[in-house]
């Protein structure tokens, strides 16, 4: 065990379709005393990680290639999907590095934040068998990009050393990331789309280490939330983001998690084979279709008790079963 606890979960893998309810829960979590969190939920004080604020550096990046007349690297188009759908794994390939880097507290005073991100994406679009597109751009344009992006790759770097715990007992790391494919898919989905392909490129400590809590909604209630939750003046927030109707539907108009749990060699598990070996991870489906999430967007302090006890004797009843099944790994 990471923490040291038998009754708590050393990693969630916190998925589902954009705008379904993950930043609700992880507000929720974060907002929640620690105790009850641990005799109801098995969660320990939650350590974040998520690969959106990656997505939207890379939408910045191109936005500020469009200033300086230069092609853009990674979309199309600020609504467009990814020019290559294998940028999804290279999303994991990040989220693996902040998982090293969080388990040994790495220190990074990088000279440029910018270009320590530039450096990152390179490095793991690397290991998933992609150019490493920034290291490739001519030393001015390169450089007038990083000058352009600083403070918001500063702002990345504070956020990713700000989850560094003193130490890791009583603590659960949360992983959050969408992934689907076009609609009107038939399943399996193929590669490069869906759960199916992504997972393969998490590293081995968090496969070994993982259960996953999928938030359950339908594609319809997916594009219905996002439009709802969207505030174009606050495009980079967790809480407040929005995904274009063109990405909604090409990036996530149908989801495969499911058919994985459907076809998964173990019951209440899906079976991911990676690495030369086969995981079956724990998985525990909260049904979000009538919205039990959205009321905890709002402030902690405006929350009612009695929405609180509701809402935790619905997400017990999952964490349970995921537990159950994550003791039995």
């Amino acid at each position: 065990m990471l923490n040291n606890d038998k009754n708590l979960f050393d990693i969630v893998l916190l998925f589902a379709l954009p705008a379904s309810g993950k930043s609700e829960i992880r507000h929720f979590l974060a907002n929640i005393d620690s105790e009850r969190l641990q005799k109801e939920f098995h969660f320990g004080e939650t350590l974040q990680l998520d690969d959106f604020p990656y997505v939207h550096f890379m939408r910045r990046i191109d936005q500020e290639c469009e200033k300086i007349e230069h092609p853009r690297i990674f979309f199309p188009s600020n609504d467009a999907p990814m020019y290559n759908a294998r940028d999804y794994a290279t999303l994991f390939m990040l989220l693996n590095e902040d998982y090293h880097d969080l388990i040994n507290r790495v220190q990074i005073k990088p000279d440029s934040a910018a270009l320590w991100m530039f450096d990152r994406f390179d490095n793991a679009s690397l290991k998933v068998d992609m150019l490493p597109r920034l290291g490739l751009l001519k030393t001015e344009v390169r450089n007038k990009l990083a000058e352009a992006l600083e403070k918001e790759g500063q702002e990345l770097l504070k956020n990713k050393l700000a989850e560094y715990p003193e130490n890791f007992s009583n603590k659960t790391i949360i992983v959050e990331a969408a992934r689907g494919g076009k609609a009107g898919s038939t399943l399996p989905l193929q590669d490069p789309e869906g759960y199916q392909f992504s997972l393969r490129y998490l590293c081995p400590e968090i496969l070994e280490k993982a259960c996953i809590l999928y938030i359950d909604v339908t594609p319809e209630e997916s594009r219905r939330k996002n439009q709802e939750r969207t505030n174009p003046d606050d495009p980079g927030s967790i809480l407040n983001h929005g995904v274009s109707l063109e990405v909604m539907l090409n990036d996530y108009g149908i989801c495969d998690m499911k058919y994985l749990i459907e076809n998964s060699e173990i019951k209440n598990t899906i079976t991911i084979k990676a690495h030369g070996k086969t995981y079956h991870i724990p998985i525990g489906i909260f049904d979000n279709n009538d919205d039990k999430t959205t009321y905890f967007r709002q402030d902690a302090s405006l929350w009612q008790e009695e929405k609180i006890n509701a809402f935790f004797a619905d997400v017990k009843k999952v964490t349970d079963t995921m537990f159950e099944n994550y003791m039995n790994k």
